[in-house]
């Protein structure tokens, strides 16, 4: 028997837009792949608001790309959403915490709960993936684990992504185009894209980079590291648009880009610095060098989290000790000049590699479609 086809997402905007980027994708791909009905239910419309550039924060239901978006407090709030019709399928993303009210017309529905859980290579995962939690009042919530492995719920990805990124970093012309809506020209120099948080060691980085024997030309978004950035160019504060230059070290500040224009921005860039969990993956897909930086936790746990997926994404890299390195310097606050000068030496070499595990990454099943199976099968 096949699910009925109206799902329900819900989501706190915990890391600043890695959840609502994550399941704003997902709810597309439910949407327009799979013909779902799909509500999002979102407690954080200004953040959201960033990723869906169309959304009105100031109203409580709209309808946006054909998906139903509801503000929600987070909480049972009274005079709030009407949560009395539970959908046939509510994604709980990232242990969000279902408001009571719902979880009562879950029961009464029956629905099917599925908490979406945070990406890790971890090797418990593929065991834990998919187990169930029964509950008193007959609910059964079950953990969803996307992951790099076929035992896993997969990787969100849509159909063609990997393929049209790989279109664009070997079409010059593309190339010129994307540069040119952004204002700028596309250099023919080494280009980094720069996207962390607060506590990554950025003025270091960008020293190194000032430093290089090669032009590099760096490229930032509307983030919160803003004030780290001026004050390495000895600035008060920087702003979109700008254009800032130290020794070989070109700096340019862009404004927040869509999703789209970000996958682009990766898949023209050399080197990409990316964060969390949503440009983590979004990285992979572009098929190029990256160095990933988890969200810090308690006890190191990020670091534990950051060498599993180093031990397998680098597996059968025979010089795995140079993104390994290159990674846990940034991730631990500190990166020595000679480690980035010698990861750079190899990029070419690391080009190839990460292009290779990408392609195999992007030959498994997809997050959402996996998801609508196990669903159909429950």
């Amino acid at each position: 028997m096949m699910v009925r086809k109206n799902w329900d997402i819900f989501c706190k905007v915990v890391d600043n837009f890695g959840d609502i980027g994550i399941c704003w994708r997902l709810a597309q791909q439910l949407h327009h792949e799979h013909g779902l009905q799909i509500r999002l239910w979102v407690d954080d419309l200004d953040s959201a608001q960033k990723i869906i550039p169309s959304l009105n924060i100031n109203l409580n239901q709209q309808v946006v790309d054909g998906i139903v978006i509801f503000k929600w407090s987070g909480a049972d709030n009274e005079g709030g959403p009407d949560f009395s019709q539970a959908a046939s399928v509510v994604i709980e993303a990232f242990a969000c915490g279902l408001p009571n009210a719902y979880l009562d017309s879950m029961a009464q529905q029956r629905s099917k709960w599925v908490n979406l859980e945070y990406l890790s290579a971890e090797a418990w995962v593929d065991d834990f993936h998919a187990k169930p939690s029964p509950k008193p009042d007959g609910l059964i919530r079950h953990f969803y684990f996307p992951g790099f492995t076929e035992k896993t719920g997969g990787l969100i990805r849509t159909p063609d992504i990997f393929h049209k990124n790989q279109l664009l970093a070997d079409n010059v012309r593309l190339q010129d185009d994307f540069w040119e809506s952004l204002r700028l020209a596309n250099h023919s120099c080494l280009k980094v894209s720069l996207f962390c948080y607060p506590f990554a060691p950025v003025q270091q980085l960008l020293n190194v980079m000032a430093q290089s024997v090669q032009p590099i030309h760096c490229y930032i978004s509307d983030s919160n590291i803003f004030a780290q950035v001026a004050r390495f160019f000895g600035q008060e504060s920087i702003h979109v648009g700008q254009t800032l230059v130290q020794q070989n070290l070109t700096l340019h500040v862009l404004p927040f880009l869509s999703q789209a224009d970000y996958d682009n921005l990766l898949a023209a860039c050399d080197l990409n610095f990316v964060r969390g969990e949503d440009s983590w993956i979004r990285a992979i897909w572009a098929a190029k060098p990256f160095i990933w930086q988890p969200y810090i936790q308690d006890e190191n746990a990020h670091m534990v989290k950051l060498n599993a997926f180093l031990d397998l994404f680098y597996a059968n890299y025979d010089k795995k000790y140079l993104p390994c390195k290159a990674h846990e310097y940034w991730s631990t606050g500190q990166l020595p000049k000679d480690a980035f000068t010698e990861y750079l030496q190899h990029l070419a070499a690391i080009k190839s590699y990460t292009q290779a595990r990408s392609k195999q990454l992007a030959s498994q099943h997809d997050l959402a479609a996996k998801l609508v199976i196990f669903c159909n099968k429950l």
